[in-house]
């Protein structure tokens, strides 16, 4: 009798365990969605290229669980080439196509990737915050 109630017991904790974090894990997943679908409602900065010294230029942005770290090149008042030293990302790869719309269109207002739209904007929000500050 004493080991059935004991195994009840046990039964009754790791149930309550499981639903804890179960919770919690609900509660998680809600926080992330929210982030990232903030992430759509984000405007990008219309920064002139032209006004952008000679030079290369670091910047980042994070909106968990995705995550960018460029390095942005000009030269001649043109954007020359965009190094992306991290990426961290789910199936976002395809977002990094992203980098060669900006070079080619001289510009941050570039259609995003659709198969990688969260990373896409991230991509593009760490080009916008390595260009904010060194402006002409």
């Amino acid at each position: 009798m004493v080991r059935k109630k004991g195994l009840i017991n046990t039964l009754a904790i790791i149930a309550i365990v499981i639903v804890a974090v179960g919770f919690i894990g609900v509660v998680a997943f809600r926080q992330i969605e929210k982030g990232l679908t903030d992430l759509l409602e984000m405007p990008l900065m219309d920064i002139d290229f032209s006004s952008i010294l000679d030079g290369s230029y670091p910047g980042e942005f994070s909106r968990f669980p995705v995550s960018a770290e460029v390095e942005v090149t000009f030269q001649g008042e043109r954007v020359t080439g965009i190094d992306l030293l991290s990426h961290r990302h789910g199936g976002g790869y395809s977002a990094e196509e992203i980098l060669d719309r900006v070079i080619e269109n001289q510009s941050l207002n570039v259609d995003v990737i659709s198969s990688g739209t969260y990373s896409s904007i991230v991509v593009l929000k760490a080009i916008e915050d390595a260009l904010l500050d060194v402006r002409q």
